[in-house]
C-alpha cells in the first residue's frame, strides 16, 4: 500500500493505492493520527484495489476522528468492487462516498446543459 498526501486550503487528501487489509491497516491508522486538523479530510480510493473488514473499520476511525474535531470527511473514486463493500456494511449511507467518475459524469451533463 502506498499513501500520498496533499494538502490545500485548510484540505488533506489521503490517496491510497494497493491493498487496505488487516496487513496494511496499521500504516493508515498511523498516518492518519498525525494529521493535523483539518477542515476536511478525503480519501482518494482511485487506486485502491481491495479492502477488508479491517480498512473499513480504518475509514470509519479517520470519519469518527473528523467528527470530534469538526471536519468535513469524504470518500473519492471508489471503485465498483470497494464501493459494493461500503454499500454492504451501509457505511454509504453514513459517509459521503462517491464512485469513481461520478463527479466526471456531473460535469459532462453540466457541459451538455449550457
Amino acid at each position: 500500500m502506498t499513501i500520498t498526501k496533499t494538502e490545500e486550503n485548510g484540505i488533506i487528501t489521503l490517496k491510497v493505492e494497493g491493498w487496505l487489509d488487516v496487513q496494511t491497516t496499521p500504516e493508515l491508522h498511523a498516518y492518519a493520527e498525525e494529521l493535523p486538523a483539518a477542515e476536511e479530510l478525503i480519501f482518494d480510493f482511485a487506486d485502491l484495489e481491495y479492502i477488508s473488514s479491517a480498512g473499513v473499520r480504518e475509514v470509519v476511525a479517520a470519519y469518527r476522528k473528523q467528527l470530534e474535531t469538526g471536519g468535513a470527511f469524504r470518500v473519492i473514486n471508489v471503485s465498483t468492487d470497494v464501493m459494493d463493500v461500503f454499500s454492504m456494511t451501509g457505511l454509504n449511507k453514513k459517509i459521503s462516498i462517491t464512485e469513481a467518475g461520478a463527479g466526471e459524469a456531473e460535469d459532462a451533463e453540466a457541459d451538455k446543459e449550457s
